[in-house]
């Protein structure tokens, strides 16, 4: 692990000064993570793939302001969720109807990652985006609630609260199912 921070500072630091062979590397690093929480959150494969897109194209923007002494992915995760946030709530006010709609809905959970069953990324995604967020990060990203706290810039408690919240009802749909 510790030669995995080393090249990754080392990344960041040539990142920094326009070396695109380490910016390549960063990607290819983060990208898998990048990608799985924002679909996690958001359920939509196009649009996880442009949420984590420019997650990281924003995240490179602003290099010159991250801490070398921190690891990135904490870093761009929490630019990856809260864009992922952002899009679940403007798509809750427009949510898309019709029988083409659920299909595609379908198709994209039976196409998630094989570590998770249908049936919880169904009912993950029934969550606010908030309380999946929070989920996301913990159970399937494992970070530690001040971890997330941190990341989302909420307090603890706060996060505590949304994941009890968002467990409990995951918990109440999984046995729904039954």
């Amino acid at each position: 692990m510790a030669g995995l921070r080393a090249d990754e500072r080392a990344w960041i630091a040539g990142a920094q000064t326009g070396s695109l062979p380490d910016l390549e590397a960063l990607f290819r690093d983060h990208w898998p993570r990048a990608y799985r929480a924002a679909y996690l959150v958001v359920h939509d494969g196009a649009a996880a793939e442009d949420i984590a897109q420019e997650a990281f194209i924003s995240a490179i923007r602003t290099l010159d302001r991250f801490d070398r002494r921190r690891p990135f992915g904490p870093w761009l995760h929490r630019i990856v969720v809260n864009r992922a946030i952002d899009w679940a709530r403007a798509r809750a006010l427009r949510p898309e109807v019709g029988e083409a709609a659920l299909g595609l809905a379908v198709a994209e959970v039976e196409q998630a990652p094989a570590t998770y069953s249908s049936p919880v990324l169904a009912a993950l995604a029934q969550l606010s985006p908030e309380h999946r967020a929070v989920v996301v990060l913990r159970h399937l990203l494992e970070y530690a609630p001040g971890e997330i706290a941190r990341m989302l810039d909420l307090p603890r408690g706060t996060v505590n609260s949304r994941l009890r919240r968002g467990l409990d009802e995951l918990a109440g749909r999984l046995e729904g199912e039954r």
